[in-house]
């Protein structure tokens, strides 16, 4: 990867309502198949804390973001019925995050803006 990619990532955590962690984990693996194909992506993966889901995601820019909540919408809908979003981190550059504020302001995240760093 290029260290000029405007790389965004997304870190949300969601707390699974309780009898509902077996559904919530098919539906990883759902969520997984179809982000698959995203060509934007740049990393994809769910971990499991207790009753806590965590998904770290990477994408090139703010539309690669936007394009994969657009692919996943109605995933999210049914996550969001089996379980609480308790944070969301997004992680980027300034101009890229900016982009963003607007589609995920009612989402209650917290903004991260780049300040320097390493790529390989």
């Amino acid at each position: 990867m290029s260290t000029t990619a405007p790389l965004v990532s997304l870190h949300p955590y969601f707390k699974v309502n309780a009898g509902q962690l077996e559904a919530a984990a098919a539906l990883l693996r759902e969520f997984v198949a179809r982000t698959q194909s995203e060509e934007a992506m740049r990393f994809y993966e769910f971990t499991l804390n207790g009753d806590v889901v965590f998904c770290r995601e990477a994408y090139v820019g703010a539309a690669g973001v936007l394009a994969h909540l657009t692919n996943v919408g109605d995933l999210l809908d049914r996550m969001l019925k089996l379980s609480e979003l308790i944070r969301l981190e997004v992680h980027g550059p300034a101009a890229e995050l900016d982009q963003l504020r607007g589609p995920l302001g009612g989402l209650k995240a917290e903004w991260f803006a780049y300040q320097c760093g390493i790529a390989r």
